[in-house]
């Protein structure tokens, strides 16, 4: 009846105007505003907030794309809100598009092969894009 309760990570939000490169992991949910560029790694929940944007390598259990992802995706359910854009190879066992929400790329059944090597080293590619939001909401 009093069963202890499991303990929670904390939300991590990176906001509007934050820019990170390289590997980030996240013990809990994380909210992105800002940018991301690289390998990212989280055993829960990922949302991409509408002016948020992801280049890289993702594995999260889930991923909700309300602004911009670019790059590679493993996940166990993959969520396309209206406003989101999601160009790159995906794996995942579950996926719901929105209607606005657009996806360009490929879905595999077999798992992607991310954020497998030994060290979690990222390899981030020389002068990558930023995000360009007027280019992924096809202005």
């Amino acid at each position: 009846m009093f069963k202890k309760k499991k303990p929670t990570a904390a939300l991590t939000f990176i906001a509007q105007g934050t820019k990170l490169t390289g590997m980030t992991e996240f013990s809990g949910d994380a909210l992105i505003g800002g940018e991301l560029n690289g390998s990212v790694y989280s055993e829960a929940n990922i949302t991409i907030e509408l002016n948020g944007c992801i280049q890289g390598e993702v594995k999260c259990h889930e991923l909700k794309v309300a602004g911009f992802f670019n790059g590679k995706l493993a996940c166990d359910k993959l969520i396309i809100t209206g406003s989101g854009t999601l160009e790159g190879e995906i794996s995942c066992t579950s996926m719901e598009i929105y209607d606005g929400g657009q996806f360009i790329g490929t879905r595999v059944k077999e798992q992607l092969m991310l954020l497998d090597s030994a060290s979690r080293t990222a390899d981030v590619a020389e002068g990558g894009q930023d995000c360009d939001f007027a280019e992924a909401a096809g202005a």
